[in-house]
């Protein structure tokens, strides 16, 4: 089967999307509630908020430590420097 061949070619290959679907099933399993957010803007808001934690999950980051860091120093940060307040970049900084 010259379908499957990579998988057994390329070992980092995943033969399904297991780790995306574990990603957003919190996300799923509230989609309910999310629908009463309040607001267009709070549903915005929401999903910002959703997509900073969960990057910083993936980049092996304590989302609270993170965010608590990155909104005390950014008033002050300069804007063409502002890629170090990234969570990829955040555990190099300390």
């Amino acid at each position: 089967m010259p379908k499957t061949r990579p998988y057994l070619d390329n070992g980092f290959l995943e033969l399904d999307n297991n780790t995306c679907e574990r990603v957003v099933k919190p996300v799923t399993l509230g989609r309910k509630n999310y629908l009463f957010m309040g607001s267009e803007g709070g549903g915005k808001a929401a999903a910002i908020a959703y997509t900073l934690i969960e990057t910083a999950k993936l980049n092996g980051v304590d989302p609270q430590a993170w965010l608590t860091d990155v909104l005390s120093r950014i008033a002050d940060h300069k804007i063409n420097r502002i890629d170090e307040l990234l969570p990829w970049n955040y555990l190099a900084g300390e």
